[in-house]
């Protein structure tokens, strides 16, 4: 029971990250622009925290989703979230990559942007609900554990993808740094201006 919950953590979380949002375009952003290897260390930084954040999650997942607007309060935190990496990003289009990037850095990034990931609240407040009301993990602190250390693999195998991905797009086609940031820019702008139309249709249209 505690392998197929450990399974069941790496699978679903592995899922959740295949969608475009902030952390696999950061992957693919920091692999063309630092080279994979400090990717993995944002990976394993990132997965780490993923751990400790999907247990919480899954923890107080029946209370948070009793907790009034709180999928409006996502949506306006995308909206800012993706409006910063997106003027990073486009600020930082023309700066040649350098040689040497400093490890220490690539996992504070990591670790930050593993605590400040507002997509994955709505996806465990559905996912986590299902799973408890039809019993398919326990809630008890040895279940979640085991689950939320398969979430955190899973997070890392699915970010690990998007890396080898980058990767081998940018030797097959040679992409300059210049052209990833600014299309990455683009997507990060688009998604905020997805949030804010979302935002609007649901107070003044819907």
């Amino acid at each position: 029971m505690l392998f197929l919950t450990f399974v069941l953590g790496i699978i679903l979380n592995a899922l959740g990250y295949i969608p475009p949002g902030n952390i696999n375009l950061t992957v693919v952003q920091l692999t063309i622009n630092r080279g994979f290897k400090q990717a993995l260390y944002f990976i394993a930084a990132f997965g780490f925290v993923e751990v400790l954040f999907t247990f919480v999650m899954m923890r107080f997942v029946q209370w948070l989703s009793l907790t009034i607007e709180l999928d409006n309060i996502i949506d306006v935190v995308m909206i800012f979230l993706f409006l910063i990496l997106g003027s990073i990003t486009w600020r930082s289009r023309k700066q040649l990559p350098k040689d040497d990037y400093s490890k220490k850095d690539s996992i504070k990034y990591g670790m930050l942007l593993g605590l400040l990931n507002p997509m994955q609240v709505p996806y465990w407040l559905f996912v986590g609900t299902y799973l408890i009301s039809h019993e398919w993990i326990d809630i008890g602190y040895l279940s979640l554990s085991i689950f939320s250390v398969g979430a955190g693999i899973g997070a890392a195998l699915a970010l690990y993808g998007f890396a080898l991905f980058a990767g081998y797009v940018k030797e097959k086609f040679d992409l300059s740094s210049y052209i990833i940031n600014k299309s990455i820019a683009i997507l990060f702008f688009s998604l905020s201006a997805y949030h804010i139309c979302k935002v609007i249709y649901v107070h003044y249209l819907k």
